[in-house]
């Protein structure tokens, strides 16, 4: 069945998920055969989680949720790249979702390697130096304001990932114009399991 939901009611059940993980009550839903036989035709995902991959981040587990509920892409420090932008366009154009979460996390390894990048001048080697390269321009921005906190600068980076994803889409810019979507920008910890709202751009 189709979960029409606007972008605040989305959000809403998103909040009282992460409320039931947080008191030790999760209810694990939309986990049985039933729900997984009644997906095999289609999919119908009220939300888009962009996470970081850390493996204490799992969306499902910690927004209380289930098969079919939500469209998941993942990458270190929740680095945009042309494939994330095209599973993000995908899940609003044709999966119609009508929330886009952005979710950091305390503690977040990639964003702690681009602060010692940046204070050290010594960059990574492979693959990692692109991640180090695209989260640079949170961790510089978190210094200008005096901000020298690991935490800050995922925050930081969670605010800059939201409005890159606006700045460098129109399929989402105009989903979040029209009122179709909303993009929310979360901060998890990992000690209390808890998601907490730091930026929003859209009706919500």
């Amino acid at each position: 069945m189709a979960t029409y939901l606007t972008p605040a009611l989305a959000w809403r059940r998103l909040r009282d998920g992460n409320e039931r993980f947080v008191s030790g009550k999760s209810s694990h839903p939309n986990q049985d055969a039933s729900r997984r036989s009644s997906l095999v035709e289609n999919q119908h995902p009220f939300a888009v989680i962009f996470g970081c991959s850390d493996s204490r981040l799992a969306a499902e587990i910690i927004f209380d949720l289930g098969l079919g509920d939500a469209f998941v892409v993942r990458t270190a420090g929740q680095v945009i790249d042309d494939a994330v932008l095209g599973s993000l366009e995908y899940s609003v154009s044709v999966l119609s979702v009508p929330l886009i979460v952005v979710l950091g996390h305390d503690s977040c390894g990639a964003v702690t390697a681009t602060k010692a990048a940046v204070e050290t001048g010594q960059m990574p080697v492979g693959f990692m130096r692109s991640l180090v390269e695209r989260i640079t321009p949170s961790v510089l921005t978190s210094l200008r304001n005096n901000q020298t906190d690991v935490n800050d600068m995922v925050v930081e980076n969670v605010k800059q990932t939201s409005q890159r994803l606006v700045d460098s889409s129109r399929v989402i810019s105009e989903a979040v114009e029209s009122g179709r979507a909303a993009v929310i920008g979360l901060a998890y910890s990992l000690a209390d399991g808890r998601a907490d709202l730091v930026s929003g751009i859209g009706e919500l």
